[in-house]
């Protein structure tokens, strides 16, 4: 299986990927070239490269032509987003369906989108984490793989938290793909905390 990881930034959930699957993470791909993973994939030998997102202006179906030609090219079979600050139009999200997940931090349905951290401390929540879902058109609403919790400790901060929270999903992102490569329903090993451990409405 040739899997390919697509990122924006320094890419730390793509080095788990790496280390987990050396030679069949084939290609990193990313929308900004000054995202650090690119860096980290080259030295590793990894095939890295950037499709600017700006050289496409406001055209986001042009741009994701150009990443989906690059998939084909190299005939990867799974995609993982990490990190990927881009919304998915419904043409590449539908190219991959079934064959795209994503690590998404917090314990969905609770807090989908951006500022997951800080959103969980305003809310009291005891508990947080990270979720890996198969992507769908709906942002942070495919189907939950697995989850990983951690506990939000008095004095937490958005920052302390997320690097609480960063450490399950570098052990939880691997986990949950070769779980699903395998076909395997739920991950042995990893927490399964479903619901609403907020309370939220």
């Amino acid at each position: 299986m040739s899997i390919a990881v697509l990122i924006s930034g320094r890419g730390s959930n793509m080095e788990a990927l790496a280390a987990a699957f050396p030679g069949e993470v084939s290609v990193v791909v990313a929308n900004r070239p000054d995202a650090a993973g690119l860096a980290y994939a080259r030295k590793r030998g990894i095939d890295a490269v950037c499709v600017d997102h700006k050289g496409f202006g406001r055209d986001r179906g042009a741009h994701e032509r150009a990443i989906q030609a690059v998939l084909e090219a190299r005939g990867v079979g799974l995609v993982c987003l990490a990190g990927y600050m881009r919304l998915l139009t419904p043409f590449l999200v539908g190219a991959w369906a079934g064959r795209m997940l994503n690590v998404h931090p917090s314990l969905l349905p609770a807090f989908p989108g951006l500022d997951t951290h800080a959103r969980a401390i305003a809310a009291g929540c005891r508990v947080h984490g990270c979720t890996v879902h198969v992507v769908t058109e709906v942002m942070d609403e495919g189907p939950i793989l697995a989850q990983a919790a951690v506990p939000v400790l008095p004095g937490d901060t958005a920052d302390v938290l997320a690097a609480r929270v960063l450490v399950q999903e570098h052990a939880l992102y691997p986990l949950a793909v070769r779980a699903f490569l395998g076909g395997v329903v739920g991950v042995p090993g990893a927490d399964a905390v479903l619901g609403n451990p907020c309370g939220l409405q």
